[in-house]
C-alpha cells in the first residue's frame, strides 16, 4: 500500500520560482488529475516527483521515507513515470522498449528470465501492444507509442505511476483508450497514479480527485464536482465558462463562453 506525500515543497529553475507551498498526497487506489494554464507547473512537479527536477524547499516521502534515500533502481521498482516525450530508440522494437521496463531488477550483466519476458508480454497484452511486439519504435504512430510507453512502466510494477500529458496530440478514440487503459489499471492494481491534464473534460470525467494549480500553488483540491466550477476557471484560467452537469453520470463538463472576460 504505497502512499506518496508532498510536504510543503519548492521548486525552481535556476532563480526562477515555479512552485511553492505545495503539499498533497496520493493514496493506493486513487486517480488525481493535476490540472491549470500552461507554466503552473505540472510538469515540474511530475518531475521532481521522479526526481529528475531536485527540490528548493520541503520534503516528498513515499511511505514515510524521503524519496531522495531511495537507491535508483529501488526508486524505480516503486514508482513508473510517462513523460511527455519519453526518449527512446526508435530502432527498437516494441518488446525491447518494453522488456527496458524489467532493468531495476536485473544485476549486472544479468540477462532477462522467463518471468521478465512473461511480464512484459503480460504488460504488452494488457496495454493491446502484443501484435505490435516485433515493429520498430519508429514505425508505430502517437497512440501506440503511448500504449508502448505505458506497456514498459507497467512491466516495472510500480506502485505508483506519474504521467505528464499522455493523451497530447492524440484524437479522441486514443484519448479515450488511453484514459479508459490507465483507469482500469489503477482500480485493478490499486496503483496510485498522478496525471497532468489540459483537457478538463476528460479530467473530469475519469479522475477521482483534481489539483487546480494557479501560478504554482494549489488553488482547489478535490472531486471534480468541487474543483471545476465557473468561478475557479475564472479565476485561475481567465476565461468565461459554463459548467453542466453530464447527462449519464453528473459529474461536470465545461463548455466556453461566448462573452468575453470582464
Amino acid at each position: 500500500m504505497t502512499k506518496l506525500e508532498v510536504q510543503n515543497i519548492a521548486l525552481g529553475y535556476n532563480q526562477h520560482p515555479v512552485v511553492s507551498g505545495l503539499s498533497f498526497r496520493l493514496e493506493p487506489g486513487e486517480m488525481v488529475g493535476l490540472i491549470g494554464p500552461n507554466g503552473c507547473g505540472k510538469t515540474s512537479i511530475i518531475k521532481a516527483l521522479s526526481r529528475v527536477l531536485e527540490t528548493q524547499a520541503g520534503q516528498i516521502t513515499l511511505d514515510g521515507k524521503d524519496l531522495h534515500l531511495f537507491a535508483h533502481n529501488d526508486l524505480a521498482r516503486a514508482i513508473g513515470v510517462v513523460p511527455q516525450n519519453p526518449a527512446l530508440p526508435e530502432n527498437f522494437t516494441v518488446a525491447e522498449i518494453v522488456l527496458l521496463g524489467r532493468t531495476p531488477y536485473l544485476g549486472w550483466l544479468r540477462k532477462e528470465s522467463s518471468g521478465d519476458l512473461a511480464l512484459a508480454w503480460w504488460a504488452m497484452q494488457r496495454t493491446g501492444t502484443a501484435v505490435l511486439y516485433d515493429r520498430r519504435l519508429g514505425e508505430l504512430s502517437g497512440g501506440e507509442r503511448q500504449r508502448v510507453t505505458i506497456a514498459r512502466v507497467l512491466a516495472q510494477e510500480p506502485q505508483v505511476i506519474l504521467l505528464d500529458e499522455p493523451t497530447a496530440n492524440l484524437d479522441i478514440n486514443h484519448q479515450q483508450e488511453i484514459l479508459n487503459l490507465i483507469k482500469g489499471l489503477c482500480r485493478e492494481k490499486n496503483l496510485a497514479v498522478l496525471i497532468a491534464l489540459h483537457d478538463l473534460n476528460l479530467a473530469s470525467q475519469y479522475c477521482d480527485r483534481l489539483i487546480l494549480l494557479k501560478e504554482g500553488r494549489i488553488y482547489a483540491d478535490g472531486r471534480p464536482q468541487e474543483v471545476i466550477t465557473a468561478a475557479n476557471i475564472k479565476a485561475v484560467y481567465r476565461s468565461e465558462s459554463l459548467v453542466y452537469p453530464h447527462p449519464e453520470n453528473n459529474l461536470p463538463v465545461v463548455m466556453l463562453s461566448s462573452k468575453e472576460i470582464k
